[in-house]
């Protein structure tokens, strides 16, 4: 099997001095994805801003694409390959469509990757002249994606890509999100479980700052203890 492209071992983060992550140790494929779940505050977002660089490491190790970066800055982190889309905020509302990705595109030479993005989501094209701040929740969502594709990841934190948004743009979503799955890595945080199982061949189940549940989607999902992580 291919070495996996990021590795955290016993990982532990928080706001300062407030401990949020306890010995967090997880495994990302070069290709597919994981999905990460748990109920509202087990530390799912503080996860992926500890990976992604917005958090500092309190202990433990992240290894990415061969390399250690726990020391790493943020910006270091995302010219390496490793992509981010936060929860809110992934775009700059008082910008239209076409800006924000060119903004994405500003470190290809050609921009052909915005064709790309708008084949993925053709939603965009119909909206480029638009302000991003008078786009649809899931039109938002799918700006941000498309933008954080134009950075070229190697791997792609996704933090509720489709909270907030229409069950109808949800489908949509989910399937562009399996399409990159097959082409890509992604780590998935998702309220919506059929959808990030649906997504992700490997579930991580958190529970106050620690996984308390892992193994392929198959298996997780048919465990008797997962409602109980899961519950309010």
């Amino acid at each position: 099997m291919a070495a996996p492209i990021l590795k955290t071992s016993e990982l532990c983060s928080g706001y300062g001095r407030s401990q949020v992550l306890f010995g967090m140790s997880l495994e990302v494929p070069a290709q597919g994805a994981i999905c990460v779940l748990g109920r509202n505050g087990a530390g799912k977002t503080t996860l992926l801003k500890t990976i992604a660089g917005d958090l500092p490491t309190m202990s433990g190790t992240i290894d990415f694409d061969g390399r250690r970066i726990d020391a790493s800055t943020m910006e270091a982190r995302a010219r390496a390959g490793l992509g981010y889309v936060p929860q809110e905020n992934a775009a700059f509302s008082g910008l239209t469509v076409r800006e924000n990705l060119q903004l994405g595109a500003i470190r290809q030479r050609d921009k052909s990757g915005i064709d790309e993005v708008l084949a993925v989501f053709p939603k965009l094209g119909k909206r480029l002249n638009q302000a991003a701040g008078t786009l649809s929740g899931g039109e938002r969502k799918m700006l941000a994606i498309g933008r954080a594709m134009l950075g070229r990841p190697k791997l792609l934190m996704l933090d509720e890509p489709t909270e907030g948004v229409w069950i109808g743009v949800i489908e949509e979503i989910a399937e562009q999100l399996q399409k990159l799955a097959q082409t890509m890595s992604v780590i998935l945080v998702e309220q919506h479980i059929e959808l990030a199982m649906r997504v992700a061949q490997t579930a991580y189940v958190m529970d106050r700052g620690r996984f308390a549940l892992q193994g392929p989607v198959a298996k997780i999902k048919d465990d008797p203890e997962l409602l109980r992580y899961l519950a309010p």
